[in-house]
């Protein structure tokens, strides 16, 4: 699986291209803001002749579906996320103005939910859905079993974990879902988060202060 990453938007969020020799592709986390960032994702897409088959969000956190929009809009393609973030779309532009992002920003409905065990296929490659709640009450991460890699979205860092301040937030629920759904995978298993760099689960296993 070919694995392209972008930081986008003010927050550096990482949004997340995989594709594998099929040339199917899913979007992990849209989080382009500026006409910039869409070109430079669409140009991606365009270039290497992929064809989105899902754009998925882990949580729906303004700086991980900004967009969201965009992509439905231009490939067709609608978001799809766990239904307990549903409600952080009707806050979208609210929360944009309270952080003085500049730019069109418009929410974007889903078009279809994510829950525990799903799979979400493309190509050749499987994705599982793990719901680790307590950043938002819907966040989730996917997991790549074959390949040894999961998409943890804000639930865990390298050397760090998900803020639990943001609303229906849960730091005890947060910490328990890392124990019992991540820190079981096998300690090679490389950890792609929604900001910074990659670590393992190993890693944080050992290392990770706030485990």
């Amino acid at each position: 699986m070919d694995i392209k990453i972008f930081q986008f938007n003010p927050f550096q969020e990482n949004t997340y291209v995989l594709s594998d020799d099929t040339g199917e592709a899913v979007i992990i986390d849209c989080g382009c803001l500026s006409s910039n960032e869409d070109e430079r994702l669409t140009l991606y897409l365009t270039t290497e002749k992929l064809h989105v088959k899902h754009v998925l969000n882990t949580h729906l956190h303004l700086d991980h579906s900004f967009g969201n929009y965009m992509v439905a809009h231009t490939l067709g393609v609608l978001p799809e996320a766990h239904q307990a973030d549903e409600f952080l779309i009707g806050q979208l532009i609210a929360q944009s103005q309270a952080f003085g992002i500049q730019g069109v920003i418009r929410e974007q409905p889903l078009g279809g939910y994510l829950q525990e065990g799903d799979v979400i296929s493309f190509g050749r490659t499987q994705l599982e859905v793990l719901h680790v709640p307590g950043h938002s009450p819907g966040s989730i991460c996917f997991y790549c079993r074959a390949e040894n890699l999961i998409f943890v979205g804000d639930v865990l860092f390298a050397g760090s974990i998900g803020r639990t301040d943001l609303p229906k937030g849960n730091y005890a629920e947060l910490i328990t879902g890392i124990q019992r759904k991540l820190l079981v995978l096998p300690d090679e298993t490389i950890v792609y988060s929604g900001h910074g760099p990659t670590t393992t689960i190993g890693n944080e296993r050992v290392n990770n202060p706030y485990l």
